[in-house]
């Protein structure tokens, strides 16, 4: 039976995002193919200091997780931070746009409004969870 397909949208410009990216990868990794942008996609900033173009670097990373979203089956947003990564809110609102499962893992009890997250992330999302366990609870399964 093939495998479910998760793009993971979240912030990944300091050591600690993507220290944790990574584990999250590898903890969905176990029943889920994982596409993780920070390993197999294009980072801007690596592109821009092996001498690409900011312009052409930028649209290729726009154009890769673009197609990526397109490929997986669902999507798991970070959003912890007092304010969700502005990049990881547009891969979401296009992931559900084209109609992909979208599902939120905020370990961080934050929140820029004071009663809960924005509601255009907050209604774009099956369930909103503060862990893996719960994560990988409230995501299907190939068999249902």
């Amino acid at each position: 039976m093939a495998r479910i397909s998760v793009y993971i949208a979240g912030p990944l410009f300091s050591q600690a995002e993507l220290m944790f990216n990574a584990q999250l990868a590898d903890d969905l990794a176990v029943a889920f193919d994982v596409y993780l942008p920070q390993r197999d996609g294009r980072l801007l900033v690596e592109m821009i200091r092996r001498g690409e173009q900011p312009e052409k670097a930028a649209k290729a990373v726009f154009e890769n997780d673009l197609a990526a979203i397109r490929n997986c089956d669902l999507l798991v947003i970070v959003l912890d931070g007092r304010s969700v990564d502005e990049g990881a809110a547009f891969e979401l609102g296009y992931a559900y746009a084209i109609g992909k499962p979208c599902y939120g893992l905020q370990t961080d009890p934050r929140r820029l409004l004071p009663f809960g997250n924005n509601p255009m992330l907050q209604h774009a999302l099956k369930a909103v969870v503060s862990n893996v366990r719960d994560l990988m609870r409230v995501m299907p399964t190939p068999d249902g």
